[in-house]
């Protein structure tokens, strides 16, 4: 079972392993590894569905191939903020839990057409991790706190920790995260998973519990940077990402972003091996110094999510039906009569103070994002970008550990992620190695519609590297 868990989706196709045989061996390593009362726990998975073995069993029949559907029998999870008729696509929240999806949201819509079958919905920092500042990655109301696989007491981050965290554990081979800022990328690098968050709009948004609609982008997370590719052909509806992808990356011109450390310095060290072993195949990365995020990008971007969170769910959750909350202030009464199911660890402050902005007509709400705006575009994509395709940075330090007391936040993270995010451009995430052996990631940015030109850096790195498809330690918790 082990070894049909961590074999990748082409191979898999080639020698036509039946997807009733697939998903069953898949669900039994969910429950012998995820559940409650599991020796490790991971909590990884919010929802098993309860059709995946008839839509498998459904599938072998009909036969049909990778030629004329590209995820044939292929199992795949997808982020618990993502509607999955008759699921519970409640981020997290015990708000909307009892209101379990109607419809399939586009983008899972998509993913059937394909002939991929959903197994499972993954569990998720609460409301995608934009609640509190004192939040812990990973942890929700209805899915609990999930565990890394490499190390069950640390963090498998947020806000997509199950998709990093089910991935890594061999639960699936392809899961779909959202990310609004660092929510793809920072599960992928402590989980030691592939992913990209492609170009805002790129997949749809519809159907998925929003933050942003500036930033939010719904993406795929993978083993290996080939399967992240053809899960975004899918999801984005576009064909010819793998194509490009498998081209290599001969010609692209990658700029090292110096200035975007993690403070890590065995991270930072190995980031610059691998530098140093792209130049060894013939990529030749100039070193750029690139703008850092002051207090000021951040409290702007930080305005401008809460505005446009307090629009979006007044939006949103009329759309799951009459029970329940209709808007924010809604969910934070809600959260208030039920505190010990949803409060017990750490509060609502920044839904608050969403509340108090008031959405997008609040007079502060303009000039912030034109501020953003001009600092991510203006100040440092653009002049980095003027000189090279793809702006290369490390991602994260080493998974660090999760506690429901204090919160949990990065000890080492590099800005890489702040100004992709506010300018809604794409970004990808590959392993580079263990650090402590832990994973750490590898980072690119573009410009809008250049996933395939990340992708093609991120599968160099893979080369380079050799990190492709490890399998985690499930190291039991221990002091240090």
């Amino acid at each position: 079972m082990d070894d049909l868990a961590y074999t990748d989706v082409f191979t898999l196709q080639a020698e036509h392993v039946p997807a009733t045989e697939l998903v069953q061996a898949l669900l039994e390593r969910v429950r012998m590894f995820d559940t409650a009362g599991s020796p490790t726990e991971l909590r990884s998975v919010l929802a098993v569905s309860p059709s995946a073995l008839e839509d498998a069993a459904r599938s072998d029949r009909e036969g049909r191939s990778a030629e004329s559907l590209p995820l044939a029998g292929i199992p795949v999870v997808v982020k618990d903020n993502v509607e999955v008729a008759g699921m519970p696509s409640c981020a997290g929240s015990t708000s909307l839990a009892s209101r379990p999806a109607l419809r399939d949201a586009p983008l899972v819509a998509r993913l059937r057409e394909a002939g991929a079958i959903l197994i499972a919905t993954t569990n998720l920092s609460e409301w995608a991790n934009i609640r509190s500042p004192r939040s812990t990655s990973g942890w929700s109301a209805v899915g609990g706190l999930t565990g890394n696989p490499w190390a069950l007491d640390r963090s498998a981050g947020g806000s997509s920790s199950g998709s990093g965290a089910a991935v890594a554990a061999g639960f699936a081979p392809l899961a779909v995260g959202t990310e609004t800022d660092g929510s793809i990328t920072c599960p992928c690098s402590l989980n030691g998973v592939a992913g990209i968050k492609p170009t805002v709009g790129l997949v749809p948004t519809a159907g998925v519990v929003p933050i942003s609609r500036s930033q939010d982008s719904p993406g795929p997370m993978a083993r290996t940077v080939e399967e992240v590719a053809l899960l975004l052909e899918v999801l984005a509806a576009k064909p010819g990402i793998l194509r490009r992808v498998r081209q290599g990356g001969d010609g692209v011109r990658v700029g090292v972003a110096r200035t975007w450390r993690t403070g890590h310095p065995p991270t930072d060290a190995l980031f610059d091996d691998t530098i140093n072993s792209l130049r060894g195949i013939g990529i030749d990365p100039a070193d750029l110094d690139v703008a850092v995020p002051t207090d000021k990008v951040e409290e702007d971007e930080l305005t401008v999510l809460l505005c446009e969170l307090a629009d979006g769910l007044a939006q949103y959750l009329p759309t799951r039906g009459p029970d329940g909350p209709q808007d924010l202030g809604q969910v934070i009464a809600y959260e208030a009569e039920h505190a010990s199911v949803e409060l017990p660890h750490f509060g609502h402050e920044f839904f608050e103070r969403a509340l108090s902005l008031g959405g997008t007509s609040n007079g502060a709400y303009a000039p912030a994002r034109a501020a953003n705006l001009q600092w991510a575009v203006g100040e440092c994509l653009e002049p980095a970008l003027a000189e090279c395709d793809v702006l290369v940075a490390p991602a994260y330090g080493p998974a660090w550990k999760s506690d429901l007391t204090l919160g949990g936040h990065p000890a080492a993270a590099s800005p890489v992620t702040t100004a992709a995010a506010i300018a809604g451009w794409p970004i990808a995430t590959v392993p580079m190695g263990l650090v402590d052996g832990m994973p750490v990631g590898f980072s690119a940015v573009g410009r809008p519609s250049s996933e395939s030109l990340l992708l093609s850096i991120c599968r160099e790195v893979e080369r380079v590297t050799g990190v492709v498809a490890h399998r985690p330690a499930w190291r039991q918790p221990a002091r240090g």
